[in-house]
């Protein structure tokens, strides 16, 4: 594989302004709304010098949020700091901050529309 294997990510929700709110206060970012009539999108700040993907907080109709089994992990400075916004943002834990040995710690979380979100960290 030449590329990245991962070059966009979609969470799906039920309800947007929620999920927006959850996703700005954990992260600390604005999302940008893209210009699709449908479905709605919100998508992350995304810097095309670095590393990584972007992605989108997509509501579509007849597609409810919490029925993927696919797991999404943001990076972060220090992945205790975004476990504790996410339950102060009216996420739910699953699990705290916890060693993967050299690969750093992970954190798992629900957010507001029942979606569960990695947080990683290397420190």
């Amino acid at each position: 594989m030449t590329i990245n294997p991962v070059g966009w990510f979609e969470i799906y929700v039920d309800d947007m302004a929620r999920a927006k709110k959850f996703y700005e206060a954990v992260f600390q970012v604005k999302l940008e709304r893209l210009n699709a009539p449908t479905p709605e999108m919100w998508a992350f700040p995304m810097n095309p010098e670095r590393m990584g993907t972007s992605g989108a907080l997509v509501h579509m109709k007849g597609f409810s949020a919490g029925r993927n089994s696919v797991l999404v992990y943001f990076s972060c400075e220090d992945c205790a700091t975004e476990q504790a916004r996410a339950i102060a943002a009216g996420g739910k834990l699953q699990n705290q901050k916890m060693s993967i040995g050299q690969y750093g710690y992970i954190s798992l979380v629900y957010d507001t529309e029942g979606n569960m979100i990695g947080l990683h960290s290397m420190k």
